[in-house]
C-alpha cells in the first residue's frame, strides 16, 4: 500500500483534477484506491459529485475531531463509493475548524496518519488531495505519506513557488516523516505553443532535474480538463479520446511504474 500526497502550496495549478484522475486511472489498472479530500473547500467532493457538501454528516472533519477529542471512529461509515471505482473521505468547510484544533492536540502531526491506519490495508492506493497551503493540515498529510507528487503550472511564478514547498517538505522529512520521498513533479495547464512554457520546463529541469523526477507526461491546458469537476466524472469517462485524458493515462502508468 502507499499513500500519495498531491500538494502544491499554489492553487489554481491542478492538484484536485489530478487527485481524481489519477485515483479513478488507477482503478482503470485494477487498483483500489482511496481518495481523501484534505481541503476545507471540498473541491474534490465536489469534483467526484457530491456538490453539497455541507449537507453530509460524517466527513474527514468529524473522523479527525473523534480523534483529537479520543472519542471512537467508523470511518467505513464515511467512506463514499463513486460509480468509476474509486473511494472517498469526503470533506466540507468544517474541515477548517481542525486546523485550530490540531495546534493544541496530542500527536497533533499524525492525526490523520492515524485516521487512515484503519483502512490502510484495504487499498493499493490511499491519495491525499492538500489544501493550497502550508498549515497544519497540509503537515497532516505529508506526516501520513510516503511520498509527495507536485503538480507544477507550466510558467514562471508557480514554478518559482517550488522553493518553499521542498524547504517544507525537507523539514517534514528530518522533523517528522524521515521516509517521506518526492515522486515528482507533474507539469500541468502547459499550453506547449508558448515559449514561457518550454522556458518553465528548461528552468525545472536545470534546477530540480537531477534530484527529483520530472514525468515525461504532461497536462495540456485544455476545456476539457476542466469541465470534468462540474459533471462529476474523470476525464477518461468524460472525454475519453481528449488530449488531457491521454496524458493523464500516460502519468498514471508511470505512477504505477514507479512503485
Amino acid at each position: 500500500m502507499k499513500t500519495i500526497a498531491i500538494c502544491n502550496q499554489k492553487g489554481g495549478v491542478g492538484k484536485t483534477t489530478t487527485a481524481v484522475n489519477l485515483g479513478i486511472g488507477l482503478t482503470r489498472l485494477n487498483k483500489k484506491v482511496l481518495l481523501v479530500d484534505a481541503d476545507p473547500q471540498g473541491d474534490l467532493t465536489a469534483s467526484l459529485g457530491w456538490v453539497w457538501q455541507d449537507d453530509i454528516t460524517n466527513t474527514l472533519a468529524s473522523d479527525m475531531e473523534n480523534i483529537i477529542n479520543d472519542k471512537p471512529i467508523n470511518i467505513t461509515e464515511t467512506i463514499l463509493h463513486h460509480n468509476e471505482g474509486v473511494d472517498l473521505i469526503p470533506s466540507n468547510i468544517e474541515l477548517a475548524n481542525i486546523e485550530a484544533l490540531l495546534v493544541n492536540a496530542m500527536s497533533r502531526e499524525n492525526t490523520l496518519k492515524t485516521l487512515l491506519s484503519e483502512v490502510k490495508d484495504s487499498y493499493d492506493y490511499i491519495i491525499i488531495d492538500c489544501m493550497p497551503s502550508l498549515g497544519m493540515l497540509t503537515i497532516n498529510a505529508l506526516a501520513a505519506a510516503d511520498s509527495v507528487i507536485i503538480p507544477v503550472q507550466a510558467q514562471y511564478l508557480p514554478a518559482k513557488g517550488m522553493v518553499q514547498l521542498i524547504r517544507t517538505i525537507t523539514k517534514i522529512q528530518r522533523r517528522i516523516n524521515p521516509t517521506l520521498k518526492i515522486d515528482g513533479i507533474l507539469l500541468t495547464l502547459a499550453d506547449m505553443r508558448t515559449s514561457i512554457a518550454k522556458l518553465t520546463i528548461e528552468s525545472l529541469q536545470g534546477n530540480y532535474g537531477s534530484a527529483i523526477k520530472i514525468y515525461n507526461a504532461i497536462i495540456p491546458v485544455t476545456t476539457k480538463a476542466a469541465e470534468t469537476s462540474a459533471t462529476g466524472q474523470s476525464i477518461y469517462k468524460y472525454s475519453k479520446s481528449s488530449t488531457a485524458a491521454k496524458a493523464y493515462e500516460n502519468f498514471t502508468k508511470e505512477v504505477a511504474e514507479n512503485v
